[in-house]
């Protein structure tokens, strides 16, 4: 009986406590867990050019440098004629090639070299030369066979006579000289529109297979240019043969 009574007591004391609360918290992660979480996230992407800070420089460089050929290599065709140059308004607007044209690079314009060939230009006073890349048409003045760009200009010395008569001779050409190409004629240039319009009917209804186009100049002048029917070179030859104009000239031009 006292055993009974002394495990009731014992008992009863221990409801009189209140039990704490058991808690399951996570262990935190291990060192490994970590890091790999860090791996996992992002890094922040830096410029190629704040990694390199030259690199837009050497780009920029390799744009604007003269265009070199094979040692040995020999002219495909030579002429000899009067050399232009141009830049303003002309510079940062796109050329015949789809490149927007910069004065500051080794360039030129020629109406029939195919675009991206490389000429040798020497100056036939001085003897200076330089390689140039053909990436415009022109010049579109009679007696004149090649319009250099500033930096051209300036290192065949034709920049401040402004005009000299220069050896022209085509060095590379991406692609055959004797078939082939898209070619038309140029007519103008107009300071009157409504003399470019005149004309520019008159050759649709004169030919009426070929494509007119009429357009403005940077300058300001008004320009005509006639795609005969599949661009064949034999048609534009033709055709400007037998166009004659009071104002401007005619000009069979590549226009690839």
């Amino acid at each position: 009986m006292s055993l009974i009574l002394f495990v009731l007591i014992a008992f009863l004391s221990a409801c009189g406590h209140p039990k704490q609360a058991h808690v399951n918290v996570p262990p935190p992660p291990t060192p490994s867990s970590t890091t790999e979480t860090a791996e996992a996230e992002p890094s922040p992407s830096i410029p190629p050019s704040a990694e390199n800070p030259n690199a837009a420089k050497r780009i920029e460089e390799a744009e604007l440098a003269e265009p070199t050929i094979p040692a040995g290599a020999k002219p495909i065709v030579t002429e000899i004629g009067l050399a232009s140059w141009y830049g303003p308004p002309y510079h940062n607007r796109r050329g015949s090639n789809g490149e927007m044209y910069n004065m500051h690079a080794m360039t030129a314009a020629h109406r029939t070299f195919p675009l991206g060939s490389i000429v040798r230009v020497t100056n036939m006073k001085t003897q200076a030369t330089a390689l140039v890349r053909i990436t415009d048409r022109g010049p579109f003045i009679s007696g004149r066979v090649l319009d250099l760009s500033l930096a051209a200009a300036r290192k065949v010395e034709v920049w401040q006579p402004g005009i000299a008569e220069v050896k022209v001779e085509l060095m590379q050409t991406p692609v055959p000289l004797d078939f082939g190409g898209k070619w038309a004629v140029q007519i103008g240039g107009f300071p009157d529109e409504r003399d470019a319009v005149k004309l520019a009917d008159h050759l649709t209804q004169r030919y009426r297979s070929a494509k007119v186009l009429r357009f403005k100049s940077p300058t300001g002048d008004w320009w005509i240019r006639v795609r005969v029917l599949d661009d064949d070179r034999d048609r534009a030859k033709q055709l400007a043969a037998e166009t004659h104009t009071p104002e401007g000239a005619v000009f069979v031009v590549r226009l690839d």
